[in-house]
């Protein structure tokens, strides 16, 4: 299959195009820098800097290589900066997610693959959240996602495309070549990393939720683990196949949580070190428990997380910071 992976030099698509060479897809990469990490190690795929809002750009770079799928990762995803300036968010995540959607009419491109979020649920009433559950953000990150989701269901209804969009939990880990890089970052696990580096001091924020130890439940998955579903997810995009007559939605976690004090307390054993921290006050909208209920993506695409225990998580994070690498 040829790809052309959008946000290709970010975290979740560096991995993943590693995942897709490796496994004998030819892999072109569109990114515009960004957000991207300067360490990515995209070998064995042909990279174009550009934006995938420029239509013009992106149709005759698929008419050029040939593209039969499209993985569109790219999308700005930093919720306090999506409050702050949402008119980049919709001007990138939904006006520049249409502007792909026509180029790939323009090119005559039928497939594609949406990395979508758990942020389109907002504070979702149970846990497990099954796809089925009320979509209801609660942030402009969360709203233009939700909104680019329901426009490739409108294309995929009028124009025959078709779409599987996966909505991901919390993603760790990583690969011996590829990890995650966020500046700022925002996510626990690299966190947990930095501080024991003395890089920078690990924030928890809140102790008294309604949890066993009051701290917040999350569902945490292997980058590996979203790769592979990433792949399956692009060959079920295929003519014919009844599995996106329409458009498949999935969510991706490792279908069970850990509260932020089980993290921590991984971290220092995987590690061998303790984890600096402070304690303060929750944020505002972070439900108690987020889990993903799995089911879908295990029934339909044949997916199941390999990899997502906190031990390896962590490990395999890790591993790549000890190498030296900023990845």
């Amino acid at each position: 299959m040829r790809i052309l992976v959008t946000g290709g030099a970010g975290y979740v698509g560096s991995v993943s195009v590693e995942h897709l060479v490796d496994s004998g897809d030819e892999v072109v990469v569109l990114d515009n820098g960004a957000t991207d990490n300067p360490a990515a190690d995209l070998a064995g795929a042909t990279v174009v800097r550009g934006s995938y809002g420029d239509r013009a750009l992106v149709a005759d770079l698929l008419a050029t290589h040939r593209i039969d799928a499209v993985l569109h990762c790219a999308a700005r995803s930093l919720v306090g900066e999506s409050m702050r300036e949402p008119a980049l968010y919709y001007g990138e995540n939904v006006a520049g997610g249409i502007a792909l959607l026509d180029a790939m009419r323009d090119a005559g491109v039928a497939r594609l693959v949406i990395s979508s979020t758990a942020s389109v649920y907002g504070e979702p009433e149970s846990s497990p959240v099954s796809e089925d559950a009320p979509l209801r953000p609660i942030n402009v990150y969360g709203e233009t996602k939700r909104t680019l989701e329901a426009a490739a269901g409108w294309y995929a209804r009028a124009y025959g495309l078709r779409v599987a969009a996966l909505r991901y939990f919390n993603v760790a880990g990583a690969t011996a070549r590829n990890g995650e890089v966020h500046d700022p970052e925002t996510h626990l696990i690299p966190n947990i990393i930095r501080s024991v580096r003395g890089e920078a001091m690990l924030n928890l924020w809140g102790g008294d939720y309604p949890t066993p130890d009051g701290t917040p439940i999350r569902d945490y998955l292997h980058v590996l683990d979203l790769a592979e579903a990433h792949r399956l997810a692009l060959e079920a995009t295929a003519p014919g196949d009844p599995r996106t007559d329409g458009m498949l939605i999935c969510n991706l976690g490792s279908g069970r949580g850990f509260s932020v004090h089980e993290v921590v307390a991984a971290g220092e054993r995987v590690i061998g070190q303790p984890v600096p921290r402070t304690e303060a006050p929750r944020r505002a909208g972070d439900p108690p428990v987020l889990v993903a209920a799995i089911d879908r993506a295990r029934d339909v695409l044949g997916w199941t997380p390999a990899r997502s225990t906190l031990d390896e998580m962590i490990g395999s994070a890790w591993a790549l910071r000890s190498r030296g690498a900023t990845g």
